[in-house]
């Protein structure tokens, strides 16, 4: 009897080692962040502000190409993940953000405007690093199908899993995503509870109440392509109300120019004026009486 109740004990011993090592997570995201070659200081501050409230995101080195996109999706696998946000910068001023779903896809090009870290606002919000946080997202996301698919892409890269790496379990802060002008405005707000020490006024009638006060980072993101593979494929969404920016530095180009050459015609015309204004030269011109 000894030796059965032994051999039931180990049983449920093992069972109960294997129950404690098996991975319960069904969520289970992780996130690849880099950038190209010719980055600025600002756009370096927002990937680090990202790489804070993004536990699960790995930072990898810059990549040296901006054509072969497509190494991307083998270096997202070598770095055990299935997501990916490349910051890729042209001319040092212009930044455009891939969100991808490595390696099969969708992705997604951005143009970010409106950009302001965390270092220029100071804002009084602050939340825990490494906490996990709610996503918010406009009703307006609803209204469109490929609003819909844009919504589950940045839900699945910016959803921090329970129990991933260097995170902490506590809930803190908000990630809000509107939709304004046909654009993605992005806000972080941190979750603060009034009571009395926070509350100037306070009464019984604000306890559980919730306020929320901006952390940073805030930009704004432009759609400009969605493809139906990983940094590229064929086209699924492309937005006809995009304006390139160099076709918006080339039209103010031409309006300073147009500007100039107006002066320049005016000058002209007045030294004619002033010509004609003059008239034909006579006996009794001030040049012939006073020779």
């Amino acid at each position: 009897m000894a030796t059965v109740f032994k051999a039931a004990e180990k049983a449920v011993a093992k069972s109960n080692a294997t129950s404690k090592t098996k991975d319960k997570r069904v969520n289970k995201q992780r996130v690849m962040l880099l950038s190209s070659r010719g980055i600025t200081f600002r756009h370096r501050h927002l990937l680090t502000d990202l790489e804070g409230f993004l536990p699960h995101a790995k930072k990898d080195s810059k990549l040296d190409t901006k054509k072969n996109l497509h190494a991307l999706n083998e270096l997202a696998d070598l770095n055990n993940c299935n997501n990916a946000i490349f910051f890729e910068v042209r001319k040092r001023q212009d930044l455009y953000l891939w969100m991808s779903k490595t390696p099969n896809g969708p992705s997604v090009k951005f143009h970010v405007q409106n950009l302001h870290t965390m270092d220029e606002l100071k804002m009084t919000g602050n939340c825990l690093k490494g906490s996990r946080h709610v996503l918010s997202f406009d009703k307006n996301f609803d209204s469109a199908p490929h609003w819909s698919l844009l919504k589950e892409l940045l839900a699945q890269v910016f959803n921090v899993p329970k129990g991933s790496r260097k995170s902490k379990p506590f809930i803190d802060h908000v990630l809000a995503f509107s939709i304004v002008d046909n654009r993605i405005w992005f806000r972080n707000y941190q979750i603060v509870e009034k009571n009395a020490e926070n509350t100037p006024g306070f009464t019984t009638l604000d306890k559980g109440d919730v306020s929320l006060i901006e952390i940073g980072p805030r930009f704004c993101l432009t759609t400009i392509r969605i493809f139906e593979g990983s940094f590229g494929g064929p086209t699924v969404f492309e937005n006809p109300e995009f304006v390139h920016p160099n076709f918006i530095r080339s039209s103010i180009r031409k309006d300073k120019l147009k500007k100039y050459q107006d002066r320049q015609g005016s000058m002209e015309s007045r030294k004619l004026r002033l010509k004609d204004a003059e008239g034909q030269e006579n006996e009794l011109s001030n040049k012939r009486v006073f020779e």
